[in-house]
């Protein structure tokens, strides 16, 4: 049985609120107030909802919709595990406040119903064995990676060949690709390209997951229509490295309404090229694009996004836009508190 909010506070959790909502981060008044949005909670309410036809009205009562949110978030802006915040929350009073559990039991539901999970099947019945057929796909789909990887070894090893366009590089995640960037300390990586955009303020307006990876060259305009998108107009200025420069491109993003445009072009030998990507406003430009750096310094480090622990394509995109939502909600609200008289 799912509920969208925690039942009202005793009344000691209203005397004791108080003094513990003055410990509160910046970012956590912010926060507590977006997070009360209705819209927000019933699509979090309808999801859980969405286990089984009849999960609104039978069964146990789930955590509520608002906790789950809460719980969720801190989890991301800390960088936890989920034992970690159990842990956490348990012990800490201004964690308990601003998630909602208040004196409540901090809910391991993920556990139990995995443990739920294996008593069942330890217990099938003949007759239900068909319940596992599930399980007998994700085995056999395993195997056909196996030998998938086999051949690929044996092609590797005995005839030299090193490319395959359908290379299996993860058991596990079989959408990871090959990532060669150049760096010296890491010159390839394995994982998805993720984009980042980000504008005044360190606050991220875009982020996207790549299913393919596409050629930087390809997405200046593409991220421009995005800001539009989000923002409703175009910026006045774009600033990017030289991987994203294409005369294409920069003309198209031109014709769109940007006055500034700062995409160094290292093959140029236009004297007035050379000369535009030496004025103030194009290197001032550059130095802020590079300090912007920094912003996925920090979301992989603070929140987790040098590795993705989800399963899946799916939950790799829910695991760096949680990141991203976690780390806005840190920056809007530092910046929010400043500004308050």
């Amino acid at each position: 049985m799912t509920r969208h909010k925690q039942p009202k506070k005793t009344l000691w959790e209203g005397m004791v609120s108080e003094d513990v909502h003055a410990l509160w981060e910046p970012w956590m008044v912010e926060a507590d107030t977006l997070l009360d949005d209705e819209e927000l909670l019933e699509r979090v309410y309808q999801a859980q909802g969405s286990r089984h036809e009849r999960s609104h009205t039978r069964g146990r009562p789930q955590t509520p919709a608002e906790i789950v949110l809460r719980l969720l978030l801190l989890k991301h802006v800390r960088n936890w595990s989920y034992d970690v915040l159990e842990r956490e929350v348990r012990a800490n009073l201004v964690y308990r406040d601003f998630s909602r559990v208040g004196l409540n039991k901090v809910s391991r539901q993920i556990l139990n119903d995995t443990r739920r999970v294996i008593a069942e099947v330890k217990h099938q019945a003949v007759k239900s064995k068909r319940r596992l057929q599930p399980l007998a796909r994700a085995f056999s789909a395993t195997a056909g990676r196996v030998r998938q990887v086999i051949r690929q070894t044996r092609a590797r090893i005995f005839a030299g060949i090193t490319q395959s366009a359908d290379k299996i590089v993860s058991l596990f995640e079989p959408h990871t690709e090959i990532i060669r960037k150049g760096k010296a300390s890491k010159p390839t990586e394995f994982g998805k390209l993720v984009q980042i955009q980000e504008a005044e303020n360190q606050i991220v307006t875009h982020y996207e997951v790549f299913e393919h990876r596409p050629s930087d060259r390809e997405l200046l305009t593409a991220a421009v229509e995005a800001h539009e998108r989000v923002l409703k107009r175009v910026p006045r200025l774009v600033a990017a490295d030289a991987g994203f420069w294409s005369q294409k491109q920069e003309q198209a993003v031109r014709e769109k309404g940007v006055r500034w445009i700062s995409v160094p072009n290292r093959a140029t030998k236009s004297a007035d090229r050379k000369a535009l990507e030496r004025s103030q406003w194009f290197k001032k430009a550059q130095a802020w694009r590079t300090g912007c750096e920094g912003r996925i310094s920090v979301l992989k480090r603070r929140h987790g996004l040098s590795r993705c622990r989800y399963r899946g394509l799916d939950g790799m995109k829910r695991w760096v836009g949680l990141g991203v939502i976690a780390d806005n909600l840190i920056n809007i609200g530092s910046a929010m508190a400043v500004s308050r008289p």
